[in-house]
């Protein structure tokens, strides 16, 4: 039987091997999504109004058990490796047909979406799940179509995400029983043996990082706002570096949080909600995306609810520290209501550099955009991730490596090409360790960092007096409004100013290692950019 939500599409779910579903629920409303989730007891309705649910084992991605299927399409475009793991065509069917075989006299929930506020650049994504809170996390993820193009919709990507199915390895060829299978041929992503409902809208990201280039439009895992004037700022980031936070700001218009694409004209959003880290947030530091944790139509994942009286914990990370929040864009006050906006003027790339000798704030050449953007340096601190008991530096390239299918050197290019041609600062913002690494020092004051971007932003810092730091060849400011001297200069922040020679130099020793890998694929120019670490 099928129940409709809004609309029932024209084109079903047959034609993908699923003719024997039970209910299948299409475009469900929040409120009826709501009733499914507390029925079926996949979560519980906080204190507020959110609906807070729990991932089981997997509370992150899983970035070795992703893989695309090697056909003709994919096998010269596919910048193969570690992370970018083939399938066989062969391997990829069997999975198919026995998650198909698993779907059959089951409840399902469609939803109809598209990814890219461009009309000229979106795809339609179909998304079918088992489970009605992961269809409302879709909903809020994407953008939601009006019910009249609904009734014509065709999808041009399907993602397939039944987290009850166990993938075998002996007979699917997968790393372990959950698997994240890309098939560019059949338009088909396949999500088994994982409840964590990032990996939908990363699946979605992987689709656009692979065929956007080939419309001259750069895909960034980076959130973007924009000024008064309509200034347009780029925000790229790792998980932990503040790309939601900082580009959250009420004095700007928020475009997205954490998807966008680069067009020649235009940079837009691929997304219509946020998916934000929301471990220790305070309404005082953060009080936007606080108080959406607060709110009918909310996905919390993994936060401590209690049981009795529905009061949230968001100080208390036992089940991980990676606790999320999901919810539509809109419920950020002063956001774009279109999800498009100009070409950029300012790029900012942000770190959280645990072993604090990067400058707070420093500008970059062209060139060095190029490489940090190569580069994509952050640290993870200990507690974060299992294993972790001290920093680690933490190189993934274009800020996003486990969502980029093409080479890193085809989205750096390009980059360099948009920058250059459209005059574009470049920052580069450390969000991490100031007066010592992590243990030692402390974290990077957010209301310095809001000062630094907001004086880079409106034009003071590129028209101030700087100095190259000598162990990275940044530019520094001299001075910045709101902000003390001495934070400026990381090595004065220092008490032990021999302590921050050597990590300053640890820390570049570990960017030229890691970048010996790019020097063949890029010019001499960024090759002379790059950090040399003094002996």
């Amino acid at each position: 039987m099928h129940q409709a939500g809004l609309v029932v599409p024209k084109s079903g779910i047959e034609a993908l091997g699923l003719k024997h579903a039970s209910n299948v629920y299409w475009n469900l409303s929040v409120p009826a999504l709501y009733e499914q989730a507390v029925r079926r007891g996949e979560g519980q309705v906080a204190d507020g109004g959110a609906l807070v649910v729990r991932t089981g084992i997997h509370t992150g991605r899983s970035p070795n058990d992703k893989f695309f299927v090697e056909d003709e399409g994919t096998k010269p475009r596919v910048d193969w490796g570690k992370t970018n793991k083939p399938i066989s065509a062969d391997r990829y069917r069997g999975l198919y047909n026995r998650m198909m075989a698993y779907a059959q006299r089951r409840d399902l929930f469609v939803r109809d979406c598209w990814a890219g506020a461009d009309p000229a650049h979106r795809i339609g994504v179909r998304v079918i799940n088992e489970t009605a809170w992961h269809n409302l996390f879709a909903r809020n993820m994407f953008l939601r179509p009006v019910v009249g193009d609904l009734a014509g919709f065709t999808p041009d990507f399907t993602i397939l995400h039944l987290p009850g199915f166990q993938a075998d390895p002996a007979i699917d060829g997968t790393a372990s029983d959950c698997a994240v299978v890309v098939n560019f041929t059949d338009r088909v992503v396949a999500i088994c043996g994982t409840w964590y409902a990032g990996e939908i809208k990363k699946s979605v990201f992987t689709i656009l990082n692979y065929l956007l280039p080939d419309k001259n439009v750069l895909p960034m895992h980076a959130s973007a706002n924009h000024g008064a004037r309509g200034d347009v700022a780029i925000f790229f980031g790792l998980s932990g570096t503040g790309k939601t936070t900082l580009s959250a700001d009420p004095s700007r218009t928020l475009v997205g949080d954490d998807e966008h694409g680069w067009a020649e004209n235009s940079v837009f959003n691929f997304e219509g909600g946020c998916y934000a880290k929301v471990i220790k947030l305070s309404a005082e530091s953060e009080p936007e995306i606080y108080a959406t944790t607060g709110r009918f139509g909310t996905v919390l994942e993994n936060v401590v609810i209690d049981p009795a009286t529905g009061a949230l914990d968001l100080d208390d990370g036992r089940y991980t520290e990676n606790t999320r929040a999901c919810y539509p864009v809109d419920f950020i006050p002063n956001t774009s209501a279109t999800g498009i906006a100009g070409t950029p003027e300012n790029i900012v790339m942000l770190t959280a550099d645990a072993f604090g000798v990067l400058p707070p704030i420093s500008q970059l050449s062209p060139e060095q955009a190029m490489y940090h953007f190569l580069s994509g340096y952050t640290a993870r601190v200990a507690g974060t991730e299992k294993g972790v008991t001290e920093p680690q530096a933490t190189f993934s390239t274009c800020f996003g490596a486990p969502f980029m299918p093409r080479h890193p050197t085809v989205y750096a290019k390009m980059l360099g090409e948009k920058m250059a041609r459209q005059n574009v600062k470049c920052w580069l913002v450390n969000t991490g360790w100031s007066g010592g690494g992590f243990g030692v020092g402390q974290r990077m004051s957010i209301k310095h960092t809001r000062a630094m971007l907001r004086a880079a932003l409106d034009g003071r810092l590129a028209q101030a007096s700087s100095v190259a730091d000598p162990n990275f060849g940044v530019r520094v400011p001299a001075a910045c409004p709101d902000v003390p001297g001495d934070v400026l200069n990381p090595k004065n922040t220092w008490k032990d100013k021999k302590a921050y020679d050597n990590a300053a130099r640890d820390v570049a020793k570990r960017f030229e290692v890691n970048f010996r890998q790019f020097e063949k694929h890029v010019d001499g120019k960024v090759n002379q950019a790059a950090i040399r670490a003094a002996a």
